[in-house]
């Protein structure tokens, strides 16, 4: 349990008997634990060593436990700065991983990787190489089926990393509305629908990417990792452009400005019904039969006072339950990387 913090079993062990107890003798230790008095006294050097253990002078010597949340909260500081002292230094290599890759030869800006096991693993590469943001459209074919968010996608909103993320119509129909694509909304990614994207990637920064080689096959078989170069600026470029033209994807059940809120449950159907899904489409990602969801639907567009669903976007709009996607596409997507 406290192998983190340096401490082996046996450590540990000896550690938890003093904690329990009041001061012990030697002797006293090796009855409790079973140890040779050899092995104890290698024990409670590192123990003293550590400053999670006393020793009062004898005859005969006692071992004290120092308090835990004294002695391990100790532990915990130094091997936080430790890690914070080798995260600098991953930081240090990373930039000068990224200087080396402007001084490669040009056959070497593109690689090709090949099988669905490599290039998904290319892929985490890709995400964890980011410091500021990671830009990604997405949409079929997948070199691994899309179930749930993304571990990576998880871990790296955590530590503050921006997503923003371009889906296609058909992407929004693989991916599973709740464990998917409203998770990683919650956690912070940005989302927007597009009909019909031209191809998928993914962007790291300004530093590296990751596309297709083949999109008009079920699986993707191989792909190609673009270091910085002309060709990574120009898939930037296109994605800037994509996304300015994007229709926004809200998080289902966010409270409007207004405070006039909408059941979680319509504010997904109407999540769904701004992006242009097919009515049958969005019945199955809300796991409704089709007629299930024309009665919602009706209901929806009741509750909005509305008589086609141009009317309710509009009203839906107006009560702060829908975006409009009428932003400039210089201020549209931040600049981190």
């Amino acid at each position: 349990m406290l192998s983190s913090l340096g401490l082996t079993p046996t450590d540990q062990q000896v550690y938890e008997v003093l904690v329990e107890h009041d001061p012990m003798t030697t002797a006293e230790l090796c009855a409790e634990v079973g140890f040779t008095p050899s092995r104890l006294r290698r024990v409670l050097k590192r123990l003293l060593d550590k400053g999670i253990v006393t020793r009062s002078p004898g005859p005969p010597e006692r071992f004290r436990a120092v308090p835990p949340d004294v002695a391990l909260g100790a532990l915990f500081v130094e091997r936080e700065s430790e890690l914070k002292r080798a995260r600098l230094f991953a930081d240090h290599l990373h930039d000068r991983y990224v200087d080396s890759m402007t001084r490669l030869h040009p056959a070497e800006l593109v690689e090709v990787v090949h099988g669905a096991e490599e290039i998904s693993r290319r892929v985490e590469q890709v995400m964890r190489s980011a410091r500021g943001e990671v830009r990604f459209i997405d949409k079929p074919p997948y070199a691994q089926p899309p179930r749930a968010l993304h571990p990576v996608e998880r871990d790296l909103l955590g530590e503050g990393v921006g997503f923003f993320g371009i889906y296609d119509h058909q992407a929004l129909e693989a991916h599973d509305l709740l464990a998917d694509l409203e998770a990683g909304l919650a956690l912070g990614e940005e989302a927007r629908v597009v009909a019909e994207a031209p191809m998928k990637m993914i962007l790291a920064d300004r530093h590296l990417g990751l596309i297709p080689l083949h999109t008009d096959r079920p699986t993707i078989t191989s792909a190609v990792v673009v270091h910085r170069s002309a060709l990574l600026d120009a898939l930037r470029a296109l994605f800037s452009a994509l996304w300015s033209q994007a229709i926004p994807l809200a998080l289902p059940g966010s409270p409007p400005a207004n405070g006039d809120a909408l059941p979680p449950e319509d504010a997904r159907l109407l999540a769904l019904l701004t992006t242009g899904l097919p009515d049958r489409s969005i019945a199955k990602q809300l796991g409704l039969s089709y007629r299930t969801f024309q009665r919602r639907l009706r209901a929806l567009m009741a509750h909005l006072d509305a008589d086609t669903r141009f009317q309710a976007g509009l009203r839906a709009s107006a009560k702060g339950w829908a975006t409009l996607s009428v932003t400039h596409p210089s201020r549209d997507l931040p600049r981190r990387g």
